[in-house]
């Protein structure tokens, strides 16, 4: 099974340049979780009939979504983070919107596992939004850990925190700013402690390895980028995982695609 995740950052762009197409007949995923979707389903030109298709839109036209397509059909699917985990976590709307409204969540339990993805907020410059992020990471973690009780929990997305130094190019310059706060870090920390293991890390350690670039100064061609997107699976689970990948030469969105491999 090929697992992968991918923010794509305007899914009608990626295909308009054909870089989609590209990618599904390269990669075949048997589950593909997309993140920053920017469309409803409809909106984008696809045609994929050996997947099925699930689609979580934010309420704001053109801005944040999720997705997952997959070849197996999953047991139940499940939109946003359930109320009792937000009421738990104390995740409430800020001055920039609700984030439960923004089609940032998608959980779709299979008979072996739950895949969910997620498109984790962005504490923006200065930490304008680093409390709803703290909730959001909270909400997050008391879901996951919920749903793990039953069955093991493979998570994805762009969680939007370099965890340690190794994850980006350069901490020094960046410590203490969005991504690479403490605050970020130690909410990566608590997915740790609840359970779950970081599943590149399992293969490959050391730096230079990254899932985000920024447009400027050709930091991409200079690979100097952070690695913000993750696969995160249930402990219980991580013997399953054979493999884990990041292809980063893979254009197409700012981001690039993560993948993992399970038995």
């Amino acid at each position: 099974m090929k697992l992968y995740s991918w923010n794509v950052n305007g899914i009608r762009a990626v295909i308009k340049k054909g870089a989609f197409q590209d990618f599904i007949a390269s990669h075949q995923p048997d589950i593909l979780c997309l993140q920053e979707t920017k469309a409803r389903q409809g909106q984008a030109e696809i045609d994929l009939s050996e997947y099925e298709e699930y689609w979580n839109s934010a309420d704001k036209a053109g801005y944040s979504g999720t997705a997952i397509f997959t070849k197996i059909k999953p047991i139940a699917v499940i939109n946003d983070i359930p109320g009792e985990f937000t009421a738990a976590a104390g995740l409430m709307p800020d001055a920039y919107g609700d984030s439960n409204a923004e089609g940032r969540v998608i959980a779709a339990e299979f008979e072996e596992y739950y895949v969910v993805t997620a498109y984790t907020p962005n504490a923006k410059d200065g930490l304008l939004r680093i409390a709803l992020r703290q909730q959001f990471d909270r909400a997050m973690i008391l879901y996951c850990a919920d749903l793990q009780k039953k069955k093991p929990v493979l998570y994805c997305g762009d969680m939007n925190v370099a965890h340690t130094e190794d994850d980006l190019a350069n901490p020094k310059a960046n410590k203490g700013k969005k991504g690479f706060s403490n605050e970020e870090r130690t909410g990566f920390d608590a997915w740790l402690a609840a359970g779950f293991t970081d599943t590149f890390r399992i293969f490959t350690q050391g730096n230079g390895h990254y899932s985000w670039w920024s447009h400027f100064a050709k930091s991409r061609e200079r690979n100097v980028g952070w690695r913000i997107d993750y696969w995160l699976v249930s402990t219980s689970f991580k013997h399953h995982v054979k493999n884990a990948e990041i292809h980063a030469t893979q254009l197409g969105s700012d981001h690039c695609p993560v993948s993992i491999e399970v038995e």
